[in-house]
Order: C-alpha cells, then structure tokens, then sequence
C-alpha cells in the first residue's frame, strides 16, 4: 500500500509532458534493442498489408511501440477524471448504445482490442454511464495488478480476472451489468475457433459467443482511439447481432468472426495504434481439436 501512495505522489507531481518524453524516449529504445518482438511485429506487419513498403512497415511498428508506451505514462491520469475534466481528455461517440443496452437489463459485453487508451475508454464510461466490470488476466507483478485495480475501482468499474471468467460473467450478466473484454489476443486451440483475421487463420476466443448466446446479452464494440491532436475518441458501435440458428458450434464460429472483422476494421483504419508486437497467429490449425474449425 505504501509503495502505490509513493508511485501515486511520484505521478501527481511530475508534469505529464515529461512523463510522455520519457515512455517516447523508452518506446524507441525498446525499438532498436528488443529485436525479437520487433521481427514479430515485421512478419505480422508484411502479412497484413503486404502493399505497404519496408519503410511504412517500420514506422507503424514505432509508433506502434510509442502507442502502448503512452499507455503506462496516462494510465493513472484516471484516477483524476471526473465530468467538469473529462472532455479534455475524450470524446465519446455511441454511448446512446452503450445506454439502451444497459436499459435492456439483459447484460452487455462490450468487446475491445489491444488498441489506443482502452482504459480511458472504460474511465469515460464510468463518469458518463454505468460502470462497467473489467475483465482481464492478473499481471504478473503484483504492485501492477494492486495499482491498476486500485485506479478503475476509484472510478467505480469492478474488476474481473480471466481466471475465473465464466463462473464469475455469467451471473453478472443475469443482474444486467456491463462487462469491457479485450478479445484480440491469440489463444490455445482448445480455448477457441478459428476465423479470418487480416487474410489468415486466426484462433480467438470463443468465450463472449457463448455467453451471448446463453444469456441473450446485448454485444458491441468500443474503441478509444489516440487522435492528431493527443486527446481520444472513444465509439461504441451499435449492438451486433447474435446468431442463434439452433446450430451451436456454426453460431459460435460467426459470432466470434463477426467480432474479429469488426476489429479488423478498425485496426486497418488506425494500424499504429495496435499492438503489432503479439504473436497473434501463434496457434496453428494443426493444433486444432477435432472438428474446430
């Protein structure tokens, strides 16, 4: 508890600017002497846009780098937000979706990616409309975890870990909460389904399908976008459609495409502002259990 109080006060009374300079400085060193994760983000790069030049392809793995940096410099700015400040930070574009589905009482699954400010996005959501919970693996360093957990809950959003996911969604979802989840990360054969991501073959989660399908909670995604001028743009796109044919593993696979695309969408249109660095097509079809597909 001590040691989050010392990095709060260190936070509070180093000007951001200088706090940006610093994980910019760090996102180029990490450039040029993390060399595998920079391999990684080439080979992922030049497989998804193969009409973009070595050149191109390089700038986007910077600022690409830069991106994620930003990240640790304003995560904590959050725990400052509130609604006479907030605008300075973002706009938000769709929370009229975000809000007829919280009226529905059916639960939401908001699903996002690896991409901008994600935690911004959920910062906003909670001042503006009704907290959300917000799922994600436990970190590995425990004063990370104590001091990310510790900065949502000032805000009012709970915090899930993917440990203990199902058993822990599915009644929230019941009581009609709202639930952010990043589903862009590669998975293990067993855990999902194959889909088309950036013209390959791509194992994602299938877990928001299933409990869309068991619960009939609304779906739709949200993104926080970095824009020219250094604020964000959070959208929350309207509700997509959950395919309920009766066929569970068919449903189960368009869903989850139709969540991929959607990502995939976004990221074409903002390619800097992913993380490239994830070995996101790790799991190979070989892998696959029988009749996944």
């Amino acid at each position: 508890m001590k040691k989050i109080k010392i990095a709060k006060f260190i936070d509070r009374i180093l000007p951001l600017r200088i706090k940006r300079g610093l994980v910019t400085g760090m996102s180029r060193l990490a450039y040029h002497l993390l060399h595998k994760h920079k391999l990684i983000a080439i080979h992922n790069l030049t497989r998804s846009f193969p009409e973009k030049s070595l050149d191109e392809i390089l700038q986007i793995i910077k600022n690409s780098y830069a991106s994620f940096a930003m990240l640790f410099a304003e995560f904590l700015q959050i725990s400052y937000l509130d609604k006479n400040n907030l605008s300075r930070w973002v706009s938000v574009k769709g929370l009229e979706h975000y809000e007829k589905a919280c009226r529905e009482g059916r639960g939401v699954l908001l699903f996002t990616a690896h991409f901008g400010n994600w935690e911004i996005g959920t910062a906003a959501l909670a001042i503006l409309s009704t907290p959300p919970f917000f799922m994600a693996r436990t970190l590995d360093s425990p004063f990370l975890e104590k001091i990310t957990t510790s900065a949502r809950e000032a805000l009012g959003v709970g915090n899930l870990h993917k440990e203990n996911a199902m058993r822990m969604l599915l009644p929230l979802l019941r009581k009609g909460k709202a639930i952010i989840l990043l589903i862009d990360q590669n998975v293990a054969a067993k855990e999902g389904v194959f889909v088309d991501f950036f013209g390959r073959p791509a194992c994602a989660t299938t877990g928001i399908a299933l409990m869309a399908m068991h619960t009939g909670a609304a779906v739709m995604p949200i993104f926080t976008t970095r824009m020219p001028d250094g604020r964000y743009l959070t959208e929350i796109g309207p509700q997509v459609e959950t395919v309920q044919t009766g066929n569970r593993d068919h449903d189960m696979l368009v869903n989850t495409q139709n969540y991929a695309t959607v990502i995939e969408g976004h990221v074409r249109k903002y390619p800097d502002q992913w993380l490239w660095l994830h070995q996101r097509w790790k799991t190979k079809r070989c892998q696959a259990r029988r009749g996944n597909l």
